[in-house]
């Protein structure tokens, strides 16, 4: 692997990035999962680079420059991800479906493992998935599509003004989606009670916090 500029690439890279044979990969890791429906399975992570959303509040902002970190080929990604007990993997970023991840799928699928996905939806859907946790942003709405696909809907919290935008968006998901409300990071001591109490009067949804956090694990 070899850092790349995603500008400048060769023409063989380019093709290959294209094809979803290559992605920038900011790290991949063994940890559990800390948010939503699946809290507390294992699942070897891995962390895309490159996304255009901007949300002021993320606690990734080093994985939105895709041209930062090493384009890795489908093949180590899923013999890292294969390597372990669980076989199971997240799909994360920055945002993954800005690329093409059909060949990432296919490939995992092949070994038998399970493939989770975290998107915020503004992209059309690549690869094949167990489940598709949803995660809708402000800065770039979620298709109606990849709404309808969700498994998860999961609704970061910052100021009392999301719930409302957040009961928009629940009311685009398909009737079995599971519905999460959580805390954004830096305003957790003060935004959890509101989230309480609101979910306390509003029962179709469920909490989630970010679990990992408190384990102080990746």
């Amino acid at each position: 692997m070899s850092n790349c500029d995603l500008i400048n690439l060769t023409p063989e890279h380019s093709r290959q990035l294209e094809k979803g044979l290559l992605l920038p990969v900011m790290e991949m890791f063994y940890s559990i999962q800390g948010e939503g429906f699946n809290t507390g399975k294992p699942a070897a992570f891995i962390r895309v680079g490159g996304c255009d959303v901007g949300c002021h509040w993320c606690d990734v902002k080093e994985s939105w420059d895709a041209a930062l970190h090493p384009l890795t080929s489908v093949s180590d990604i899923v013999d890292y991800a294969h390597a372990f007990p669980a076989n199971a993997v997240v799909i994360t970023g920055g945002e993954p479906l800005m690329y093409n991840l059909d060949p990432l799928c296919d490939n995992l699928k092949e070994k038998g493992v399970t493939i989770y996905l975290e998107t915020c939806g503004g992209y059309p859907l690549t690869g094949q998935y167990d489940w598709i946790c949803l995660s809708p942003k402000r800065n770039l709405d979620a298709r109606r599509d990849m709404l309808h696909m969700a498994d998860e809907l999961k609704v970061i919290v910052h100021d009392r003004d999301d719930f409302a935008w957040a009961e928009r968006n629940a009311d685009k998901v398909k009737q079995n989606c599971r519905l999460f409300l959580q805390p954004e990071w830096s305003r957790y001591t003060e935004i959890l009670p509101v989230i309480v109490d609101y979910i306390k009067a509003h029962p179709q949804w469920m909490v989630s916090i970010q679990a990992h956090k408190f384990m102080h694990i990746p």
